[in-house]
């Protein structure tokens, strides 16, 4: 519990889902909590409710496409606090749909957000933790980022990239002082969930196909177990509900069991494909 007692830590997407979670519970463990996010209300009532617990937080409105809005949140961070210690780079959104039912406004979004939204926090906050000596960037990927995923190929397409940035980074950044992980869970029931745009399919039906056989985890577990994972060092953190870590090796071990897997999913899904003219 005294890892991040007294640590300052911004959260990017921190308003709601897994990125609330974190927040909450950095605030519960007395960090000193930077609730950002483009949904300024409900960052507000996040930073709000940790308050009236006795912990520190505030609320800061940011777009983590815009690279300026983000350095303005690293500078107003430095100039409250002193340091920078966490950069929790979790803001994203998903989409689901085939690569022939998408449009290049859909993958430009996931571009947008998913990847170059932790390009933007990482290498503002990695440049700030070089000058101090110490500082701990935890970038929230996927389980998509570490195997393919058909039907989410932007989505996935995004997190592999986040997979592969934040892994090779740890590798430059160890000798710095600066330690860097990345998150990958699986299905966890949040707001990104009921916001995400579904393409060329139903709605529901992809939902029962994709969700409705797994237990969904809720973002507070999700939370604690990123947590571990960060107060461990991990290269890799995983969300720690077993069938996730069972499909993650499963792909490493035999790739071709998994793909086989995949097709009969991707078989299941277009049942539900909309066809238009």
């Amino acid at each position: 519990m005294t890892h991040f007692k007294e640590k300052v830590a911004i959260v990017t997407g921190g308003a709601s889902g897994i990125g609330r979670a974190l927040c909450e519970e950095l605030g519960n463990r007395d960090a000193i909590v930077v609730v950002a996010d483009i949904n300024i209300k409900g960052a507000k009532q996040v930073a709000s409710a940790i308050e009236d617990k006795g912990g520190k937080s505030f609320a800061i409105k940011v777009d983590v496409t815009k690279n300026n809005e983000m350095q303005i949140l690293v500078e107003k961070t430095i100039t409250q606090y002193g340091k920078l210690d966490f950069f929790f780079n979790n803001a994203g959104v998903t989409i689901c749909g085939e690569v022939r039912d998408l449009k290049l406004s859909h993958w430009q979004k996931m571009i947008d957000v998913n990847l170059w939204g932790v390009i933007n926090g990482t290498t503002i906050a990695y440049r700030v933790m070089i000058e101090q000596g110490f500082g701990h960037i935890v970038n929230i990927a996927s389980l998509d980022g570490l195997m393919p995923m058909p039907m989410a190929t932007p989505y996935t397409a995004a997190k592999h990239a986040v997979v592969g940035l934040s892994s090779t980074l740890r590798l430059e950044a160890a000798d710095l002082g600066v330690k860097v992980s990345v998150a990958c869970p699986g299905a966890v029931q949040t707001s990104v969930l009921d916001a995400a745009e579904y393409v060329g399919v139903q709605r529901e039906g992809a939902i029962e196909e994709i969700y409705g056989a797994t237990k969904m985890m809720d973002a507070n577990t999700c939370a604690h177990a990123i947590l571990r994972g960060v107060e461990k060092n991990k290269n890799v953190i995983l969300d720690g509900a077993v069938h996730n870590g069972i499909f993650w090796w499963l792909y490493r071990l035999s790739p071709r069991l998994y793909n086989s897997i995949m097709k009969i999913g991707v078989s299941e899904i277009r049942k539900h494909r909309i066809v238009t003219s």
